[in-house]
């Protein structure tokens, strides 16, 4: 896949735990989990929001293109 989920670098940059993200964005553990390693096909923008919110950060620090 051409997107790269950068979501556990910029959680390991907040010292910020898996269930802990989990339970902020109101998301169950399974499913930010897949995510985290790009085991989904796709994500919300109001799932990404949330994400933001939590992390303070930019949707661009969470995702990356790379062509194939």
């Amino acid at each position: 896949m051409a997107i790269i989920v950068r979501l556990d670098r910029m959680m390991a940059d907040r010292k910020i735990s898996l269930n802990e993200l989990a339970e902020k964005v109101e998301m169950s553990n399974v499913n930010l989990s897949n995510l985290k390693t790009g085991k989904m096909k796709g994500i919300r923008f109001e799932t990404l929001d949330a994400i933001c919110k939590v992390l303070e950060c930019q949707p661009e620090d969470l995702l990356e293109y790379k062509e194939d």
